[in-house]
């Protein structure tokens, strides 16, 4: 049975028993490639998850993905370094970088880009030579990054080499290349060969390569060629883009060619991009700068997107800088009203208007402040250095110093905020001070015009020539050398510390001279005691095509007054108005009366007085007043410019010490008592004489009958023998400076202890032997101690320079450079 069974079965060939082998492998394999599909799918899936997380800023989250992922390909590495690399987390980018398993130019270029696009230019530099070392070579993005650092920094050289390597790889045919080579070259100020590479490009169908090509025209301040550039490219045919129509209107505002710029706005329209927010952006700035307040305004109104932040903070932007104030806080209080996104580009701005109009109450900057915190920006530096700015010039200097240490991180313009906010105080030691604290942290990392010329008027404010030349020095290893503002405060530190021969070399060696520079020498010389030279400078800057302002007359009217140059002053005061066209203005009228009461034309200083066509100012009266009691005559005209000054200046001293001195050198020795007793009955103290010289990395000041200093023994001692020689030599006490009732002997006694005589008598034992001495005094030196320094200045054999409130003297050989007329 069982084999009559078995015969029945079915017979299996070779074939049958393959076929079954067959069927198990497909089975097999279809089973390993859904297994394969799957995991594919799972990791095309995590790969997509991890750039979206990523550009939302989720890298904890990101980060657990990539752990979980059994499998990962390059195209998660890749996406790892990406991502971290544009988030600005370069040490993990780094880190994930190096344990890439197989690394690609893709990989290379995330990476390096990273490093460009977050501001680590050495890095970067470093990683595309690691990565030519290592055999990869840079692709167009690569490049891209690369010449986009050099155009930032103005590497001109390295983009050179990259401009060989480019037409050696046969990349000079990529647009996207050619744009970054021209971008490179204009950015670095070499518009001829940015030209030569636009010319040479095989295509220049491309809007990107003619952007860029105007782009660099604009940079470079070549507005007209930029403008020539733009119709080229649409004579061409070539159609301009959203980047396109910024820059060139941008250029329209640099230029003020508006009506180009109507053109220009004509083409947006016709192109559909008038409502771009950055077209719009840009038409609203063009309109600003061109003060055409009402087209700007038109273009706000029609914008698409009426309530767009970029749109309004051109506008506000646009009427700040343009000096409109109200509109600006209108604007301001509207985008409030409308619940607009302010946002760190809104402030400074809105900052700017609250420190300079006048308008603003003073609890409108702290309201500001307050705002600022509310929407989360304390913190920005661009608004932290505009609250610094806004306080300072509010004179709440202490608010600004709260400001400013409170700021996570400064920066250069922070630390220049609160610098020329104490000059705008007057506190220029603290400006000083701050400025070398500044150097020791290291924080000058680059030249700044600004920064250097606030410090050189510090140091001109307060007189501190050798402080000055230190940061000379530095704006020369700066590449400051030939900035104009630089050397503009440079001849003004030099001429107020007295080195005119300095303030003449600089003058010599710059290459451009503006009318401030010009003038800056012409007073420089007068304050120096050498009018006669202002006259001549002034004569060759006439000569050299360069046309006087109002503030060089001032300068020369100056010049004239402190050198008795009477007529010649009267020449320049009415040529002034038939030859310039310049009306006097009330600084020019002050010169003039001052250089005719200081010559003792007392008539004709009263009569110039009475043909203003403004009041008089407390300065006249002041110059009056000095020329009645330097010239010992019309106590009538003293006592009433005296009358007019206590109206004024209530409680200055200065007007009832002029006037007690007027009545002392009259013999009125009664009536000098009584305004000195009126000055006690109203608390008016009169500013006591001192004097101060720098020694030894130290300023040491003195007062009349100074007893206090550590050196005091010996510097009585040295002023008894300074008096015992140079009486020797011929010099006669001046009692008639002692405006006190006392004996001969007296006055001579009170005289000898003068402050600047304590000053020359320390001067000349501390100082190396024929070195100059440089003294300074807030008031205006005595006749007899003017005297006493001539003969100093012959029997020691020293250059003495002493400044007092009218001009500085240079005593050399018992000469002094004012020629007794201060």
């Amino acid at each position: 049975m069982l084999c009559n069974s078995t015969s029945r079965l079915p017979k299996l060939n070779c074939w049958s028993f393959h076929g079954l082998r067959l069927f198990e492998l497909g089975a097999s394999i279809h089973g390993s490639h859904a297994y394969s599909t799957a995991a594919t799918s799972f990791k095309v899936d995590a790969n997509r998850r991890l750039g979206d997380l990523f550009r939302s800023g989720q890298v904890d989250e990101a980060c657990k993905v990539f752990d979980k992922m059994p499998e990962r390909d390059a195209f998660t590495w890749n996406t790892m370094v990406s991502g971290y690399a544009n988030l600005g987390r370069l040490n993990e980018a780094r880190g994930v970088f190096y344990e890439t398993p197989t690394k690609s130019s893709i990989t290379w270029n995330a990476l390096i880009s990273g490093f460009c696009k977050h501001g680590c230019e050495s890095e970067a530099l470093e990683l595309f030579w690691q990565m030519r070392f290592d055999g990869f070579k840079p692709t167009d993005f690569t490049l891209g990054s690369v010449l986009g650092l050099c155009s930032k920094l103005g590497w001109l050289q390295l983009g050179k080499q990259l401009h060989s390597f480019v037409v050696k790889s046969g990349l000079d045919i990529d647009v996207s290349v050619v744009a970054g080579l021209v971008d490179m070259y204009a950015k670095c100020d070499c518009i001829d060969e940015a030209e030569y590479v636009f010319e040479a490009a095989p295509c220049k169908s491309s809007c990107i390569l003619w952007t860029s090509m105007l782009t660099g025209y604009s940079s470079c301040g070549f507005g007209q060629r930029a403008m020539e550039c733009l119709r080229f490219m649409l004579v061409e045919g070539i159609n301009p883009n959203e980047f396109t129509f910024p820059v060139i209107l941008t250029t329209c505002a640099a230029v003020l060619a508006m009506p180009f710029g109507r053109q220009v706005h004509g083409c947006t329209v016709k192109y559909g991009l008038v409502e771009n927010v950055f077209v719009e952006s840009a038409l609203i700035d063009m309109y600003a700068k061109c003060r055409d307040l009402d087209s700007a305004v038109t273009v706000l109104e029609n914008a698409q997107q009426a309530d767009n932040a970029a749109s309004w903070n051109s506008m506000i932007v646009g009427c700040a800088r343009e000096g409109f104030h109200e509109k600006t806080l209108t604007l301001f209080k509207e985008m409030l009203t409308r619940k607009i996104r302010i946002d760190h580009h809104t402030y400074p701005s809105v900052m700017n208007c609250c420190a300079s109009y006048i308008y603003i109450g003073s609890g409108n900057a702290e309201s500001l402040h307050c705002l600022v915190i509310k929407t989360g920006f304390e913190d920005n530096n661009l608004v932290g250095n505009s609250l610094i700015d806004m306080y300072a010039k509010q004179h709440k200097i202490g608010y600004a110093l709260k400001v400013f240490n409170a700021a996570p991180k400064k920066d250069v313009v922070s630390w220049t905020s609160l610098i020329t906010g104490y000059m705008l105080n007057g506190m220029h030691g603290e400006a000083l001070r701050l400025s070398a604290e500044m150097r020791t942290e290291g924080i000058i990392i680059r030249a700044d015009e600004y920064l250097a010329s606030s410090i050189l008027s510090a140091s001109a404010e307060l007189t501190v020539c050798e402080f000055g030349k230190q940061v000379h020095s530095f704006s020369i290893k700066s590449g400051l050398g030939s900035s104009l503002s630089v050397n503009n405060s440079l001849i003004n530190l030099y001429v107020r510390s007295g080195c005119i021969e300095d303030a003449k070399r600089l003058f010599d060696r710059m290459q451009v001279r503006e009318v401030i520079a010009w003038t800056s020498l012409i007073v420089g010389y007068a304050q120096n005691g050498q009018g006669k030279y202002s006259i001549k400078v002034y004569e060759e800057m006439v000569a050299s095509g360069v046309v006087p302002d109002s503030v060089t007359f001032v300068g020369l009217l100056f010049a004239c007054s402190h050198a008795g140059l009477v007529q010649v002053g009267k020449s320049y005061f009415q040529a002034m108005f038939k030859v310039y066209g310049i009306k006097p203005g009330l600084e020019h009228f002050s010169c003039m009366i001052d250089l005719l009461a200081r010559s003792g034309e007392m008539s004709d200083a009263e009569e110039l007085l009475n043909l203003m066509p403004m009041n008089p100012g407390s300065n006249i009266w002041k110059s009056i007043l000095a020329g009645c009691r330097v010239h010992h005559g019309n106590v009538c005209l003293a006592e009433k410019a005296a009358r007019k000054l206590f109206e004024l200046e209530p409680s200055n001293a200065v007007p009832y010490v002029s006037l007690a001195n007027v009545y002392s050198a009259a013999g009125r020795w009664e009536d000098a008592g009584n305004i000195r007793r009126k000055m006690k009955l109203k608390l008016i103290n009169k500013e006591p004489g001192y004097s101060w010289m720098e020694a030894n990395g130290r300023v040491h000041t003195f007062t009349s009958e100074e007893r206090n200093h550590a050196m005091t023994t010996e510097i009585y001692a040295k002023v008894d023998e300074i008096i015992t020689l140079i009486k020797k030599a011929g010099y006669v006490p001046e009692t008639s400076a002692a405006l006190h009732d006392m004996d001969d002997e007296g006055k001579q006694r009170s005289l000898a202890h003068h402050s600047e005589k304590l000053a020359v008598a320390f001067g000349l034992l501390t100082s190396p032997l024929g070195a100059p001495l440089r003294i300074f005094k807030n008031i205006r030196v005595c006749v007899d101690c003017h005297v006493v320094m001539k003969y100093t200045s012959e029997v020691y054999h020293r250059h003495i320079i002493l400044r007092d409130s009218n001009c500085f003297h240079h005593f050399r050989r018992g000469m002094c450079s004012c020629d007794d007329y201060w």
